[in-house]
């Protein structure tokens, strides 16, 4: 049964939804979503002898949202990770994230090893820091009109995304899953003076996979928090590369799982397969579980599979010497 209450977390109140006993695992959620988005993998994992925390992340839902954007860094979200730890009253956890919740469990597996010996990404892989901004070198690949940029000046996206959620999420939870035509211009790229929404396809009847209760769950979330908090998240991209300047090469040497859907628009073209090379080649203990025709909302696409995915790795001699 998934029990809910609030924590303070890093200066901070933060919502969790907690299930099971045994080896802590905390859940990180992407955007535009919430800790509900792990709702298949709460039960599956608690009934398989883990401890599972799936927070509301920073600006996300029933937690708190701080004003200022520079509140969004990666050193404040896995700083919350280190945090949560704390309030759990816990030594340590494996750390799972999923989309921005990805790149905040790889960066908590390589700050704070110590704490999570164990983790696994979902659709987003590992980036190393590069030599340069990313936002410069998205201009200098000639991907001036790519979403993260289109994402910078406060107050645009959320006013396309806010003018009518019910149709935003609609659109952005089917229009990058696996059940969405293949034949479409590449939904992270904001045609010159549209919108974001405007690549990203509408579906005429739901997936399987996805009910209209569901949809609701979300829906009433963003209508109480808006979009801006998340939105925050991608304003602090080049920040964080400034940030993460003393991490520049790192390694992460724990024993680590990236799943993901061969429709992932995340992962698709050169420059995807280029992301996960470079991930492999930083992370030496890495296990990878491609799921044929799934896109990117992974876990709610193919819980089943992310679930069988995810447990044999934990039951893997490596990760049992250390959890």
């Amino acid at each position: 049964m998934t029990e809910h209450r609030t924590l303070s977390v890093n200066g901070i109140r933060m919502h969790i939804a907690e299930a099971g006993s045994g080896p802590l695992v905390i859940l990180c959620h992407g955007w535009p979503e919430l800790w509900y988005s792990w709702r298949h993998q709460l039960s599956a994992l608690a009934g398989a002898g883990y401890r599972v925390v799936a927070p509301d992340m920073r600006g996300f839902g029933d937690t708190h949202a701080p004003a200022d954007a520079d509140q969004y860094s990666i050193l404040h979200t896995v700083g919350d990770m280190v945090a949560l730890l704390q309030a759990l009253d816990a030594e340590r956890a494996i750390i799972i994230g999923h989309d921005w919740g990805a790149p905040i469990a790889w960066t908590a597996a390589m700050m704070r090893p110590d704490l999570f010996p164990v983790v696994a990404g979902l659709s987003v892989p590992h980036r190393p820091r590069a030599s340069r901004p990313p936002l410069a070198l998205l201009r200098e690949a000639g991907m001036a009109n790519h979403y993260w940029i289109y994402f910078q000046t406060p107050g645009v996206a959320e006013a396309e995304l806010e003018a009518d959620v019910e149709t935003t999420l609609r659109r952005l939870i089917y229009g990058v899953s696996g059940d969405a035509p293949i034949d479409r211009e590449n939904p992270l790229l904001v045609p010159e003076g549209r919108g974001f929404l405007d690549r990203v396809v509408a579906p005429v009847a739901l997936p399987a996979w996805l009910q209209e209760d569901d949809i609701a769950t979300f829906v009433a979330a963003y209508r109480r928090s808006g979009f801006r908090g998340g939105l925050n998240l991608y304003r602090n991209v080049d920040r964080n590369w400034e940030l993460t300047a003393p991490w520049h090469g790192a390694k992460i040497l724990q024993p680590a799982l990236y799943i993901a859907g061969t429709r992932d628009p995340v992962i698709a073209g050169p420059r995807g397969q280029n992301a996960l090379d470079h991930m492999r080649s930083a992370v030496p203990r890495l296990r990878t579980v491609m799921l044929e025709g799934a896109g990117h909302w992974i876990q709610q696409e193919r819980p089943n599979e992310v679930n069988a995915a995810v447990l044999e790795f934990l039951r893997s001699p490596e990760v049992q010497k250390v959890v």
